[in-house]
């Protein structure tokens, strides 16, 4: 049997047929409906009322909807969740229809193109991208911000599991690709919770001069998301700038995993700011420098003259301390002008939004007047490049009302005098309220009713209220009944028919004219969209600038030097997130030096002494020099690195095993395969995660590799005390240690670098600070000497016999079956293949042993 739908169901599935791939919002009055799956899927989402209707066919069809008014909530909780959501919308009037109302999709909301909501950062960019395989091993990737027109392009050189990397590290959350690159990245996605959209056909040429600075094999990689963004948006998209072509030679690489190993922008414990680099050096007026600081976070320079300019320009706001509190002052009057471009440009702005467009470009004149007269060159430079948008700003001070509501709709968004029309009918209305205002005192007066009262509703307009006690005291002759309520009596009269016709023909027909109005307005404000959006660039560079000033004085940072060299030399470094953390007086200061012909430090000492933390402020020193910050020690000079790679574990706590250990693997290839001698290399303890002489084996022969053949710095730091004799192999490399002292039996951390290996590991005193049971610390102790003795008796026995650990001749009789066993156990044991963790299980099946 076939069944037949009623048109409106129809309708529906043929709209839905296009967009099978989104929740359908598919507008019946004041309500989003959706049918069928749609239904069922999102009321369980969304935790709303599934319900059915007649749709023409035997059966119910599922339904649910959310009223049009509070829609956004709703969209961006299924967006969130990676759906998207077609808007479909009544494209004519209900009133005009010959039929079945005419709708059709005006918006598609993905996970990359949302740009409004609870959710999203306004500090932070919010990127969807496109990427396309050029050849073997080499990827285009072009990204967008979709709420500030921001567009980049770049190469990444590696596998699918690099080009993840690289996409997971711009914090992106939907992709878009042809299908060939599809079934690659299908898996890795999905498993990263990003949102893989496909892209084909023949609408992909039209990218409207955005590509006229991108190398042509990239090309197709901006035209993919370029078509998807118009496909999906339907709008104006005239605010999206020319793609930016991001070459590696002028940046410094730093993959994803290290991006997460350093906490650049996100704390490895709970994913918030709070604790990273970007928390430490964010103190911008903006969003728009928030914004921008992020992405020199992530894409520091590796051009040492562009470096320098701007610690140039950082040294300057520091000696001026007046200009630069005069700078941000005014720049804490300036709104989000990249947001506000993309409203007005994709025709979402409302008269608040021109307000605030208004506003921030006042400040402008302040600013360049301020830097102007700095005295500094590089400063006046940036005053020169504040454009102060003169033909934008004299259209919103004529036509825009200094404090505009929300709603575009219901009036008071122009300014008296912009438009002669709009001008009679608010006279007409404004007048004819006072003239309503003198008609209730005259009746008042000449009936006597001090009640009586004007009043209004939208189903019979004005009327005169009399409450019925006092109806005989009325002009019943020159009233007319319109109403009766329970206790009062409503009347209209010929001249208050006359004027209620005026006046609300005027206020209608007002309404109509000031939306248009207004719509013309910021149709207009589309022609100077791009000035003003390198004005809000050149704000939001002179932005984190100030901050870099700021944080730098506040937190006692140096100017760094550079040279092209390639040795590296910091004293007394610091690791500024810790140190903010705690109390600045107590963290322990540590140098580093990298000479050029001693460029790779082997760093020893016990667990928890400061080691990573030390290759951690190395690194920040580092970026934060290359993004023009000054760095937290006495003295820094440094070479221009190209590439930072780390292999240093999420946290100290890490359980060891086959998954980490293969993590450790793949991050440590990744290094090795891509670094430069120009590059730092980061590598905390390679190895733990398997046996003892794999783990050795494979760390000696990754130090020597980078020795020999690639020659980067390198900080590595390692628990296997064996390989501190490599210095005597590997001419470029020195020890150095974390030092610590034993007080009392118990091990002191002293977190102060020092020359030569470290004389033991502390291993057990480590145990007893984490507060292991004194019981398993002191059999640990005991189990450690015999383990050292038996080591040691191995190899001096000529024999190669393993010697007994204990003489056993006169406790022999009073031995327990479970002693023997446990000692059998202990001798049988292949100590030096075991990962601690298996070592540590180990003492505890014994002990428990003996203890029964």
């Amino acid at each position: 049997m076939t069944t037949t739908y009623t048109p409106m169901i129809q309708q529906y599935l043929q709209v839905k047929s296009e967009y099978d791939d989104a929740f359908l919002f598919f507008r019946l009055g004041d309500f989003y409906e959706m049918f069928f799956n749609d239904a069922i899927e999102a009321s369980n989402i969304l935790e709303i009322t599934l319900t059915s209707r007649d749709g023409g066919s035997t059966d119910k069809i599922p339904m649910c909807g959310v009223p049009f008014h509070s829609a956004e909530g709703y969209i961006e909780t299924l967006v969130q969740k990676g759906h998207k959501v077609a808007i479909c919308e009544q494209t004519e009037d209900p009133r005009a229809a010959k039929g079945i109302v005419r709708r059709e999709v005006v918006k598609v909301v993905t996970p990359g193109t949302i740009t409004e909501g609870k959710t999203i950062d306004a500090n932070a960019n919010h990127f969807i991208g496109a990427a396309d395989q050029l050849d073997e091993g080499r990827y285009a990737l072009a990204y967008v911000d979709l709420a500030t027109g921001e567009g980049k392009a770049e190469i990444v050189s590696g596998d699918e599991r690099t080009l993840i990397g690289e996409i997971e590290a711009l914090g992106m959350k939907e992709i878009v690709v042809r299908e060939r690159l599809h079934i690659a990245l299908n898996e890795g996605m999905a498993k990263r919770d990003i949102v893989l959209s496909m892209e084909d056909g023949d609408a992909k040429k039209s990218t409207d001069g955005l590509v006229s600075t991108i190398p042509s094999d990239m090309t197709e990689a901006c035209e993919i998301l370029v078509s998807y963004l118009k496909r999906t948006q339907k709008s104006s998209l005239d605010h999206l700038r020319p793609f930016e072509y991001i070459q590696k030679s002028g940046k410094l690489s730093i993959d994803a995993n290290s991006m997460r190993n350093l906490e650049l922008v996100q704390s490895i414990r709970n994913g918030s700011k709070e604790g990273t680099l970007f928390w430490l050096l964010d103190e911008t007026a903006t969003a728009m420098g928030a914004r921008k600081m992020r992405i020199w976070i992530h894409q520091p320079l590796a051009d040492k003259p562009a470096i320098e300019d701007r610690l140039t320009i950082v040294s300057d706001l520091i000696e001026n301390y007046f200009l630069r509190d005069e700078l941000k002052s005014s720049l804490k009057e300036v709104y989000d002008l990249e947001r506000l471009s993309g409203r007005i440009s994709m025709g979402s702005a409302s008269g608040r939004d021109l307000a605030q467009l208004r506003n921030s470009l006042r400040c402008v004149p302040y600013l360049k007047d301020a830097l102007l007269q700095s005295g500094h060159k590089r400063l006046e430079r940036f005053s020169e490049q504040l454009d102060p948008c003169v033909e934008a700003l004299d259209l919103l001070e004529a036509s825009i009302a200094e404090n505009p509501p929300l709603s575009v709709k219901e009036g008071g968004i122009i300014k008296d005098g912009y438009n002669e029309k709009l001008d009679q009918y608010r006279d007409a209305s404004r007048n004819g309220k006072e003239w309503l205002a003198g008609l209730e005192r005259d009746e008042r007066e000449r009936t006597g009713i001090k009640s009586l009262k004007i009043g209004y509703n939208r189903i019979f307009g004005y009327y005169i209220e009399i409450t019925k006690s006092n109806v005989h005291l009325a002009d019943l002759t020159r009233y007319e009944r319109k109403q009766t309520l329970a206790n009062a009596e409503r009347y209209i009269t010929s001249e208050l028919k006359e004027k209620e016709e005026l006046i609300l023909n005027a206020e209608a027909e007002g309404q109509d004219l000031e939306y248009t109005l207004f719509c013309t307005v910021r149709d207009e404000l589309k022609t100077h969209i791009r000035r003003v959006q390198q004005l809000a660039s050149v704000l939001s560079e002179l932005d984190v600038l100030l901050s870099f000033a700021t944080v730098s004085e506040k937190y006692r940072f140096v100017k760094p030097e550079f040279h092209d060299g390639r040795a590296l030399e910091i004293k007394n470094g610091r690791h500024p997130v810790v140190e903010k953390m705690m109390d600045h007086s107590l963290y322990v200061p540590n140098s580093c030096t990298l000479a050029e012909d001693a460029n790779m430090l082997l760093i020893t000492g016990p667990n928890m002494s400061g080691k990573s933390t030390f290759m951690r402020q190395v690194a920040l020193t580092v970026i934060m020099a290359q993004i023009g910050c000054y760095v937290p020690c006495e003295y820094a000079k440094l070479p221009v690195t190209d590439q930072i790679f780390t292999r240093i574990g999420a946290a100290d706590d890490l359980a060891s095993g086959q998954s980490t250990f293969m993590m450790e693997m793949m991050e440590s290839r990744n290094a090795i395969a891509n670094a430069t001698d120009k590059s730092l290399l980061l590598f905390d303890e390679i190895g733990r995660g398997t046996s003892t002489y794999d783990g050795m084996s494979l760390a000696q022969a990754m130090m020597e590799f980078i020795h020999d053949e690639i020659g980067a710095n390198t900080l590595f730091s390692t628990h296997y005390h064996e390989l501190t004799k490599l210095d005597a192999e590997l001419n470029r490399l020195v020890n150095v240690h974390v030092a610590a002292m034993e007080r009392e039996g118990r091990v002191v951390f002293l977190h102060k670098v020092m020359a030569g290996a470290a004389d033991k590991s502390y291993g057990i005193h480590v145990a007893q600070l984490a507060g292991l049971p004194d019981s398993i610390v002191v059999r640990a102790k005991t189990l450690l000497d015999a383990f050292e003795n038996a080591e040691q008796t191995t190899i001096t026995d000529t024999s190669n016999e393993q010697l007994s650990f204990f003489d056993l001749q006169e406790e022999q009789d009073t031995m327990t079956e479970t002693d023997k066993s446990v000692l059998e156990d202990m001798k049988q044991a292949d100590l030096m293949n075991l990962t601690p963790m298996q070592a540590m299980q180990l003492i505890l099946d014994w002990q428990k042993q003996l203890k029964q």
